[in-house]
């Protein structure tokens, strides 16, 4: 299985050959240690676990590099990747050995990380540097991976993470979105449906004779350049859903009064290019949000100048004069803090329907989930409704039954008998 010879140095080089067997070789101060070493060898290698221990000594950096030029995944999820293993991940472990990467390091990066990041964006690098790690493993480059078992930060919800708005709220937002994009807005109110569905929609694929619409494709933006992908996000995203009479009617309006994407899209930009993401977000919906009233506020003065007036993310508030009103809007939406995203709509198409007793089951089928538990638990939220319900249960309730009875004096047992007969 191997020898041990001694060096000029006085030392013990335990010789081997590994698994394919190129010849290995490893020196030692002791020919016991040698003598350990190669019995160790001998067994990994007779069970098929032998691990090169000069391996470990490849730089995670390149290794890495390696592994992501080996992936597979959506182009979405390969530039999330890449733009967290860019940011955060490399810049601690570039240069460091594999085999000199331990539990007890991994450990107090993801706690420095937990300093300045989101939960959410510290998962996401542990993550990823436990995948790679885990291929070392598989590549028998070392022997454990030093990433399991370490403890994460935990996301604690927020108060302003149930952003649900009622359905009165959603009218008024409709009525300040602008009229290009206000039925986009309400396929996701009304549908449910995600950005990438309700952007990559298509006329083949809307019927509103029987206000029906399939989600057979999405657009999917990366570094701003948005494609088509033929496949929804799962098995499960491929559906139809039903288009309730208000989504119909701004679809029916928006067919007359826009030209179709080069492909028959429903939605297109002024220049009548795919709608992009960002720019939505900064031109389009967070100022419609400041004009229905449900981030900061535009007051007029009586001077005829406009006065922004809005909250940031840590909740101070601010305020600034503007000649014009337009120009207070963008302030507000530019500064203010987080507010109604698109996708929340999404939550509330969910919570509305469970609201109104439709069976969980199929608003999972609708929104498009393969599991009832990830409908249940992301995207439902409590409503101002529960509180009339929860007052209702108790309705009938009084304390003034109790105080009656209790005020009525024992009852005497009869004559010659005593409470304990």
């Amino acid at each position: 299985m191997g020898f041990i010879t001694k060096t000029k140095a006085g030392t013990w080089r335990a010789n081997w050959r590994d698994e394919v067997g190129r010849q290995r070789a490893k020196t030692f101060r002791t020919k016991r240690e040698a003598d350990a070493f190669l019995s160790e060898v001998g067994t990994a290698l007779n069970r098929g676990t032998y691990i090169d221990p000069h391996a470990a000594k490849r730089k995670f950096g390149p290794y890495a590099g390696t592994w992501m030029l080996s992936r597979n995944h959506e182009i979405t999820t390969v530039a999330r990747d890449d733009s967290i293993m860019r940011t955060h991940v490399l810049p601690r472990w570039q240069e460091t050995p594999l085999g000199k990467i331990d539990y007890m390091a991994v450990q107090t990066w993801v706690s420095d990380l937990g300093k300045r990041l989101s939960p959410a964006t510290v998962a996401e690098c542990h993550r990823l540097l436990s995948v790679v790690l885990k291929a070392a493993v598989r590549d028998r480059i070392i022997g454990t991976n030093p990433a399991e078992g370490v403890r994460l930060p935990k996301r604690r919800r927020k108060a302003g993470d149930d952003r649900i708005i009622s359905r009165d709220e959603l009218a008024v937002l409709l009525q300040h979105a602008p009229d290009r994009y206000r039925a986009l807005v309400a396929l996701a109110a009304g549908c449910g449906l995600r950005w990438g569905e309700a952007t990559g929609l298509r006329w083949d694929a809307v019927d509103l004779d029987t206000r029906t619409l399939k989600v057979v494709r999405v657009a999917v933006e990366v570094a701003g350049h948005v494609t088509s992908k033929p496949y929804p996000k799962s098995k499960a995203g491929r559906r139809e859903v039903p288009l309730p009479q208000f989504v119909a009617e701004l679809l029916a309006a928006h067919k007359v009064v826009y030209m179709p994407g080069p492909l028959g899209e429903v939605f297109t930009n002024t220049a009548g290019g795919p709608v992009r993401r960002t720019l939505f977000r900064s031109r389009v919906w967070r100022p419609a949000l400041v004009r229905a009233g449900l981030v900061g506020s535009v007051l007029k003065t009586a001077s005829g100048a406009f006065v922004a007036v809005w909250q940031d993310k840590d909740g101070s508030e601010h305020s600034k004069d503007f000649l014009t009103e337009a120009e207070a809007i963008a302030c507000v939406a530019t500064n203010a803090g987080e507010a109604l995203r698109f996708h929340d709509l999404r939550h509330c198409y969910a919570t509305w329907l469970i609201s109104d007793r439709v069976p969980v089951n199929d608003v999972a089928r609708l929104v498009g989930h393969e599991q009832i538990s990830t409908t249940l638990n992301l995207y439902t939220h409590g409503t101002d409704e529960r509180y009339g319900r929860a007052r209702a249960a108790f309705a009938d309730f009084s304390l003034t039954s109790i105080t009656t009875e209790q005020a009525k004096p024992a009852q005497e047992p009869p004559a010659g008998e005593t409470a304990a007969d």
